[in-house]
C-alpha cells in the first residue's frame, strides 16, 4: 500500500536520504552563519606586504597588464638592469603598444613597466580571474571602514576554506569513517588559526587545498600498490596528478619545492617495484609545470626565483630588516657558511620553542604529535603518518633558512609560515588518534563518544568564541596603513610618475602608482635612481620610518637614513643640499612625511596654481611646531628656494598646506573633490 506523500516525506526525511541532506544543510548554515559573523565583527584590512603586492599584481593581469608590478624594489632594478641592458629601465618607453599600457594612448597615463620578481604566478592569477568576475571598486570615498576589493579577496579566500572543507572531508571518509570525517570538518572549521588566515588575503588557503590534493593523491597510489589489483598504467595518471599539484604549489610558494624530497621518499618507502616509474613521471610533471616560469625569471633577472632566491641571505648579520632588497648592488660573498648556520639555527630554536607547539593551529596539534607514535586500524593512514613526519623536517629546515623580515613583521601569518601548509594532515592525524583513544577507553554507554567529539571541537573553537565577543574589532590596520591617506598622497602623482616610499606595497596597492622601496642611503642610491633610471617625483615616509626608537635605530643603526631625515626636517625645516623633492604636504605630520617636486596639492584659483608658503623674511630656519601644529605664513613666491632658482644654500623644506585640519594623531580621509586640496 502506497503511503500519503506527507508520510512519505517524513519517512525519506528520517530514514532515508532526508537526513543526510538536512545535516549538510544545517552543517552550510552553521558555517554560513559564522562566516558572516567573523566577516561583520573581526575581519581587517590587510596587513601583510605580501597580501597587498599579490593583489595590486592580480589588478594589473586583470587590466591586461600581464605580470608587471608597481612595487619596485632597488634590488630587482638592478637585476633587471644587469639581465636587460639600460633599455630595461624604469625610464624607457615600456615595450608594449599605448593602448595597452595607457587610458587612451596619453603618455602622461603611461605607467613605468617592471617586471615582477616576487610573486609565484597561481595566486594572483586566480586573484586577476576573480576581480574580471566580480565588481571591484578601489577608490576611497567618504567614511572609510573595509578596503571593498579586500571584502571581496576575502571572500575569495573563504571560498577556498568551504572547499578545503570538502577535500578534507572526503579524505577522511576514505581513511576513516563517516563520524571522524565530520569531527574533522567541524575542527577545521572552528580553528580561530585558519580563519585569520582566509581573512589575511596571502595564499595559504590555496596551499591548504592543493595539499589536501596531494595527500589524496599519493593515499590512493599507496592503497592501489598495497591490494596489488592494478598494473603501472594505471599508477601513472595518478603520478603524473601529484606532480601537477607539487607544481602548483611551487607556483604558488617556491619553497615547497621542497616537499618532492618527502614525496620521493614516500614512493620508495611503499610502492614497491612501482616506486620508480611513479617518481619518474612525478618529476618530469612537476618540471613540466614549473620550469616555463622559472625560464622566465632567469631571462628578467638571471634568476630562478628572482628575489625569493636571495631569501636565505636575509635576516643574517650583514642583511637584516630588509637591507638586502632595499640594496641597489648588495655584496653577498659577505655572509658565510657560518652566517647561514647562525640563521637555520635561530629559526629552529624559534620553531620548535613556538611554532611546534601552533601545528595544526589549536591543540588537535597535540594529538598529532602524539598520535605519531601510534598504529592505526588502516595502515594508509599509518602511512600518511610517516609521510607528514618526513615533511616535518623538511619544512622547518627551509622555513629556518628563508625567513626574511616578512617573518619578523608577523611571525605566525605570513606566507613564509610553511608548517602551517601541513594543518589539514596535522588535524587528521589528530583526529584520527583522538579516536583511537576512545575506542580503548570503557566508556558509560556508546553515545558518550559523541560528547568526547563534541568537547574536542568545543575545545579548538574556544579561540574563535572569544575572538567574536565584544568588543568589536577595528579593521583599520593604523598604525602604519592607513589607506585613504595614502591613496590621496599617491594621488597627487601622473601615473607615469614614481614615487619612492617605504611602504610600496601599500601606495601600489590603495593608491595605484608605481613605487620604489626606500633605498637603504638616502645618498648615492638614492641619487642613482632618480638621475639615472627615472626622476623621482614625491617621497613618503610613513610610521615604519617615524616610529624609529631614537637611540638603537635613529643614532645608532645604519639601517635608518631615512629616519634621520625625518628629524632634519621636522627640527631643522632643512632638506639636504641639492635635494629634489623640496615641497612638504602638512597633512598626516608628524606620522607621515610627503616631500614632493612642487606643491601638487595646491587648489588652483583662476586656473593657475596658488604660491608655496616659505619662511619669513629674516628667518632661516621655521619653527618645527610652525610645521607641524601651526597655520602657514603668507603665500611667496615658492621659486626663490628651489635649486632651479641659483640659489647655493641648502634649500628649506616649504610647509605648504591644502588642509584646516592638522592634527597629527592621525590622517583624516579625504575624498577626490576635497576643495582644501
Amino acid at each position: 500500500m502506497r503511503l500519503p506523500p506527507v508520510q512519505e516525506f517524513i519517512h525519506w526525511l528520517e530514514v532515508g536520504q532526508g537526513a543526510r541532506v538536512l545535516r549538510i544543510i544545517v552543517a552550510v548554515l552553521c558555517v554560513l552563519t559564522v562566516t558572516i559573523w567573523y566577516d561583520l565583527y573581526q575581519t581587517r584590512n590587510f596587513s601583510a606586504p605580501e597580501a597587498m603586492e599579490a593583489a595590486q599584481l592580480a589588478r594589473n593581469l586583470a587590466r591586461g597588464e600581464g605580470f608587471t608590478t608597481q612595487v619596485v624594489r632597488p634590488l630587482t632594478i638592478q637585476l633587471v638592469e644587469d639581465t636587460l641592458g639600460v633599455n630595461a629601465r624604469l625610464g624607457r618607453p615600456p615595450r608594449v603598444e599605448p593602448a595597452e599600457n595607457t587610458r587612451d594612448g596619453d603618455a602622461s597615463l603611461r605607467r613605468p613597466v617592471h617586471p615582477d620578481l616576487f610573486n609565484p604566478p597561481l595566486y594572483p592569477l586566480l586573484l586577476a580571474g576573480w576581480m574580471k568576475l566580480l565588481p571591484f571598486n578601489d577608490v576611497i570615498e567618504g567614511f572609510f571602514w573595509r578596503h571593498q576589493p579586500e571584502v571581496l579577496i576575502t571572500a575569495f579566500n573563504q571560498l577556498l576554506f568551504l572547499l578545503l572543507a570538502w577535500l578534507a572531508y572526503r579524505l577522511a571518509r576514505r581513511l576513516l569513517n563517516g563520524e571522524a570525517a565530520v569531527v574533522l570538518v567541524a575542527v577545521l572549521c572552528a580553528s580561530e588559526f585558519l580563519w585569520r588566515f582566509s581573512a589575511s588575503g596571502l595564499p595559504t588557503m590555496l596551499l591548504l587545498v592543493l595539499f589536501v590534493g596531494l595527500l589524496d593523491a599519493l593515499t590512493r597510489l599507496e592503497e592501489a600498490q598495497r591490494e596489488g589489483h592494478h598494473r603501472l598504467r594505471w599508477f601513472l595518471p595518478r603520478a603524473a596528478a601529484a606532480g601537477l599539484l607539487l607544481g602548483l604549489l611551487a607556483l604558488t610558494r617556491y619553497g615547497l619545492l621542497v616537499l618532492l624530497l618527502p614525496v620521493a621518499l614516500f614512493y620508495l618507502l611503499f610502492l614497491g617495484r612501482q616506486a620508480l616509474p611513479v617518481l619518474a613521471v612525478t618529476l618530469l610533471m612537476t618540471a613540466v609545470v614549473v620550469t616555463p616560469w622559472l625560464v622566465r625569471n632567469h631571462q628578467l633577472s638571471g634568476t630562478l626565483f628572482g628575489v625569493r632566491g636571495y631569501a636565505i641571505y636575509e635576516e643574517t648579520l650583514r642583511f637584516p630588516d630588509g637591507r638586502l632588497e632595499r640594496s641597489l648592488r648588495p655584496d653577498l660573498e659577505t655572509v658565510g657558511t657560518l652566517d647561514l648556520i647562525r640563521k637555520a639555527g635561530e629559526g629552529l630554536r624559534q620553531l620548535t620553542g613556538d611554532d611546534l607547539l601552533r601545528l595544526g593551529g589549536s591543540w588537535v596539534g597535540a594529538f598529532f604529535l602524539v598520535g605519531l607514535l601510534g598504529q592505526y586500524r588502516n595502515p594508509g593512514l599509518s602511512r600518511l603518518r610517516v609521510f607528514l613526519f618526513l615533511c616535518l623536517p623538511t619544512l622547518a629546515l627551509t622555513q629556518a633558512l628563508g625567513r626574511t623580515h616578512l617573518s619578523v613583521m608577523s611571525p605566525v601569518f605570513t606566507t613564509e609560515n610553511l608548517l602551517a601548509v601541513l594543518t589539514p594532515g596535522v588535524c587528521l592525524v589528530g583526529v584520527a588518534f583522538f579516536f583511537w583513544m576512545i575506542e580503548r577507553l570503557e566508556l558509560p554507554f556508546p553515545e558518550f563518544r559523541h560528547v568526547l567529539s563534541t568537547v574536542l571541537v568545543l575545545g579548538t573553537a574556544v579561540p574563535l568564541f572569544v575572538r567574536v565577543l565584544p568588543p568589536r574589532t577595528v579593521p583599520v590596520v593604523y598604525p602604519p596603513y592607513y589607506p585613504p591617506y595614502l591613496q590621496e598622497a599617491a594621488g597627487y602623482l601622473e601615473p607615469s610618475e614614481l614615487l619612492m616610499t617605504d611602504m610600496p606595497w601599500a601606495t601600489a596597492w590603495y593608491g595605484d602608482r608605481t613605487s620604489v622601496w626606500t633605498t637603504m642611503d638616502a645618498q648615492q642610491s638614492f641619487y642613482e635612481i632618480n638621475d639615472q633610471h627615472k626622476a623621482l617625483s614625491a617621497l613618503l615616509l610613513t610610521p615604519l620610518t617615524t616610529d624609529a626608537q631614537f637611540r638603537r635605530q635613529i643614532l645608532q643603526s645604519r639601517n635608518h637614513e631615512w629616519s634621520r631625515l625625518v628629524l632634519e626636517i621636522m627640527f631643522r625645516t632643512n632638506v639636504p643640499a641639492r635635494f629634489p623633492l623640496t615641497h612638504v604636504w602638512r597633512r598626516g605630520t608628524p606620522d607621515h612625511l610627503f616631500l614632493a617636486d612642487r606643491p601638487r596639492w595646491l587648489t588652483k584659483v583662476d586656473g593657475k596654481e596658488e604660491a608655496a608658503p616659505l619662511p619669513p623674511a629674516g628667518e632661516t630656519n621655521v619653527p618645527p611646531s610652525r610645521l607641524i601644529n601651526e597655520p602657514p605664513a603668507s603665500p611667496q613666491a615658492s621659486a626663490t628656494n628651489h635649486p632651479s632658482a641659483g640659489g647655493t644654500d641648502a634649500p628649506s623644506a616649504t610647509p605648504d598646506t591644502a588642509a584646516t585640519n592638522t592634527s597629527p594623531a592621525k590622517p583624516q580621509p579625504a575624498t577626490r573633490g576635497d576643495p582644501e586640496r
